[in-house]
């Protein structure tokens, strides 16, 4: 103890939190606070920030029992926003079978799909005895050796006699095997259904498993619907500390379906909420959820609603204005996608939340898609006059350079992408939209250049909610094959930090809270390994979390 406020020197894991104020010395501290970028001291008083700035002035405002933590020459920085993930979901993926490719999982052949649902399934019989599934999260066909999705059969050969599902790493596909399509009602001659597909076998009519969009989101409700509120809780708890993991203080459900916007709400009443949950429901299917409030109730809120026009590029049901420079199995060479919803579906959703005064979070990966979204807003506006309402155009990835003034006229915020430049670039320019069209997917620069803020998202659990490879993957633009994908619209590691920080609070209206470090906001912190301003660009990717702090108290520490 030393000085009349007598202070504790520790390191951040030991810090206490019971005393009356935290200071946070010893390492770089990176404010995203343009008027004072960077600090030697931070001083926490009950989850909030009393001072940030040289370590002197900083120690004359602390009061009472203080606690120094030592950074140890570790890198604090604001916690990151997650401007876009579903929280649910996450669970499903943290609980189920990993079957992600390289380097997130193994899943890189049918063989080795098998292998990780057998083991499993040997590891989870309790599981599977309560529930009757077996459920696996992540494959990418884009990525397994024999380049096609599994079908029934491939799964019938892990088990024939338990229902089986796997979700494709999309989350807009999912393969179903007999058993599973037995019991979801789907057999020869089931037709598809509005804003879906049923893959077929030789004969045309027989579903050989493989499922996209609304044939599998209804066939999935099926099956994962025997989930009781136990598992439900279980899952909720599971994602929000994953995310924490990454070092993530506030995170997204980004499209609730009917009843998880309840039960979210129930899991932070039961206190298994370590982080900040912004629930957005569908406004097609969960109407009556849609409550928003900018208050928090034991860390969630429902920040507006949710559409979505469209589904996956890489799982080419993302709707385009070109066709697919290769269409799947089965399509023609004018391919272009197709529209989940009817053009008219997005105008009345846009229409209804301006009216209401709700903030929409629109999904929408193909430059079509985009084109209605800009359509419907634009309508909305003439119709409800201008407003600080702060739509968000989901995704983006195929937007075009002109539609990129469009949407700062209508003052459409644009969630970008940009992991997909790693996990699926390569298969852009080989498959999916061609070496010229892919170089232009997720422009952040161009927006930036125009002026415009963007926000960086991960889409978890279509990914992992890795920071750190949303960060590199920004600046870098790097894919797998180690090809720099659009160089053109990388941009510097500040700008992407703060589509991690500040402009995902201002997507939220919580600017006046989080995003940056700087008095009078809350005390969420992420500790790196290290300093990632100070580091070169291909270096970013080996950052490590270190800690994750919400309001004063660590949530998650690395072993």
């Amino acid at each position: 103890m030393a000085g009349a406020t007598g202070t504790f020197v520790c390191s951040s894991a030991e810090a206490a939190n019971e005393s009356n104020d935290t200071l946070y010395v010893g390492g770089p501290i990176v404010t995203i606070n343009d008027s004072q970028p960077t600090a030697e001291a931070v001083l926490v008083r009950g989850g909030r920030i009393v001072a940030v700035g040289a370590r002197g002035e900083v120690e004359r405002q602390a009061d009472g029992l203080v606690t120094t933590v030592d950074l140890m020459g570790k890198t604090m920085l604001p916690g990151f926003v997650d401007p876009h993930g579903h929280v649910v979901m996450v669970g499903l993926q943290a609980l189920a079978a990993n079957l992600l490719p390289a380097p997130d999982g193994e899943g890189n052949s049918i063989s080795a799909l098998q292998r990780v649902l057998r083991d499993w399934t040997a590891n989870n019989s309790d599981v599977i005895k309560r529930y009757g599934v077996i459920v696996g999260f992540g494959y990418d066909d884009s990525q397994l050796e024999e380049q096609r999705h599994p079908t029934r059969a491939d799964l019938d050969a892990v088990s024939f006699d338990t229902p089986i599902l796997i979700v494709h790493q999309s989350g807009h596909l999912g393969v179903l095997n007999s058993k599973a399509l037995e019991e979801a009602g789907l057999v020869k001659g089931t037709p598809n259904p509005p804003g879906g597909a049923f893959r077929r076998e030789a004969d045309g009519e027989t579903p050989n498993g493989v499922c996209e969009e609304a044939a599998f989101f209804a066939a999935a409700g099926k099956l994962l619907g025997r989930l009781d509120a136990q598992a439900y809780l279980e899952m909720i708890k599971a994602g929000a500390a994953f995310y924490a993991s990454f070092g993530y203080t506030t995170v997204q459900e980004g499209r609730a379906m009917p009843g998880s916007a309840t039960m979210l709400a129930k899991a932070g009443d039961a206190g298994l909420l370590d982080v900040d949950v912004v629930v957005y429901p569908d406004i097609f299917q969960s109407l009556n959820e849609i409550a928003p409030s900018r208050e928090y109730r034991n860390r969630v809120r429902v920040g507006g609603a949710k559409a979505t026009i469209d589904g996956s590029p890489q799982g080419k049901t993302a709707f385009l204005s070109q066709p697919y420079y290769k269409p799947p199995e089965g399509q023609g060479p004018d391919y272009r996608g197709y529209a989940a919803i009817t053009k008219e579906q997005i105008v009345d959703a846009v229409d209804l939340a301006f009216a209401n005064g709700w903030q929409i979070l629109t999904h929408a990966n193909g430059d079509a898609a985009v084109d209605w979204l800009i359509e419907a807003v634009g309508a909305a506006t003439a119709k409800h006059g201008p407003g600080d309402r702060r739509a968000v155009l989901v995704h983006g990835q195929t937007a075009r350079l002109d539609q990129l003034p469009m949407l700062k006229d209508l003052a459409i915020l644009p969630s970008f992408f940009p992991m997909h430049t790693y996990y699926w670039g390569d298969w852009h320019r080989s498959s999916v939209l061609g070496p010229e069209r892919a170089e232009r997917i997720s422009p952040c620069n161009s927006a930036r250049k125009l002026g415009m803020i963007f926000t960086s998202h991960h889409d978890a659990p279509v990914a992992n909610p890795d920071a750190i490879r949303v960060l590199s993957a920004t600046v870098t633009r790097v894919t797998r094959s180690g090809y720099v994908l659009g160089p053109e619209e990388r941009v510097d590691t500040l700008t992407a930090l703060k589509a991690m920080t500040i402009w995902p609070a201002i997507q939220y209206f919580e600017e006046a809270n989080k995003g940056t470090i700087e008095p009078g906001k809350l005390a969420d912190f992420v500790i790196l390994s290290a300093n990632p301003l100070a580091v070169k660009p291909e270096e970013l990717i080996t950052l490590k979390i270190v800690e994750t702090i919400k309001e004063g108290k660590s949530v998650y520490r690395a072993t």
